[in-house]
């Protein structure tokens, strides 16, 4: 998948204009690319869209127009784009009451290496998590994540066929097997393989 270049953005002028049309269509896209893992974990799969909307968003909070700073968050998300064989994505442990959140996260510690997904027939492929820094320490872990699912040649072929696809996370604390995923979600995932 083509990574962005300054040429894929709008100027703030332009993104203040199409702005609600654009976050509409992005809320209607991200519809099939998450995945419940249980009640309180969700896998948020990223893409050229998703990540296009992320950069206009920061440039528009932090009201960047100059071409370093534009460089620095292209340099800062373009790295969620999927490269054809894997798939990128969000991973947040949604608690929503403070002091469980707190509880919880230090109960979880390491559970962004537990998450996986598996295509039906093949071994399961384990996250390969926070690339660009540590988000766990030993006494808790961090409520968001960013993980890389690398998939090989025969993976893809088989998802391409119709091969179910199954998500997870084998945490000792936390455990839960979505089998199958749904269907809208394993056809956007597999336009990410290209």
């Amino acid at each position: 998948m083509r990574k962005l270049t300054r040429d894929d953005l709008m100027s703030l002028e332009q993104y203040a204009l199409q702005r609600d049309a654009f976050k509409a269509q992005v809320i209607e896209h991200k519809r099939n690319r998450r995945i419940a893992l249980g009640t309180n974990a969700s896998l948020y799969f990223e893409d050229r869209l998703t990540m296009q909307y992320q950069v206009q968003e920061m440039l528009r909070i932090e009201r960047i127009f100059e071409a370093a700073g534009i460089a620095d968050e292209l340099d800062a998300y373009n790295p969620l784009i999927p490269d054809g064989s894997n798939w990128k994505a969000t991973f947040m442990v949604e608690f929503p009451e403070v002091e469980e959140r707190r509880q919880m996260l230090a109960q979880l510690v390491g559970i962004e290496d537990k998450v996986f997904v598996q295509v039906d027939g093949h071994a399961a492929v384990t996250a390969i998590a926070d690339e660009d820094l540590a988000r766990s320490d030993d006494d808790k872990t961090s409520a968001v994540h960013f993980l890389r699912f690398e998939l090989d040649d025969k993976m893809v072929a088989a998802l391409r066929s119709g091969a179910a696809l199954s998500a997870g996370i084998d945490h000792p604390n936390y455990r839960v097997n979505v089998s199958p995923v749904a269907a809208n979600i394993v056809s956007a995932l597999i336009a990410d393989l290209d």
